[in-house]
């Protein structure tokens, strides 16, 4: 199992800092993981799942890597899951 998270630096809803939780193996061990630590799946976001600072260290408990955010995308890029936001053209026709 290689999921990782990265730490709570992220500010976001509620006043919370947020981690990243990813899988260097696949977004099935990912989804599973999640379930296990009782993340909501509304939570996943395209190749990860945010989590508050509330759930960190019980996600090492868990068996999650903690990894630098740089470590974090450089592993999810290397194993090709990682799914980038298409932005919406900007061109008129």
């Amino acid at each position: 199992m290689s999921v990782l998270i990265d730490p709570p630096n992220w500010p976001g809803p509620r006043g919370l800092l947020w981690s990243h939780l990813v899988s260097d193996v696949s977004v099935e061990e990912l989804h599973a993981f999640a379930a296990a630590l009782g993340v909501p799946p509304r939570a996943f976001d395209r190749d990860h799942y945010d989590v508050p600072e509330t759930v960190y260290e019980r996600a090492i408990a868990l068996g999650a890597e903690a990894v630098s955010s740089r470590e974090l995308v450089t592993r999810l890029t290397a194993a090709g899951l990682r799914r980038r936001r298409i932005r919406p053209s900007t061109h008129r026709w």
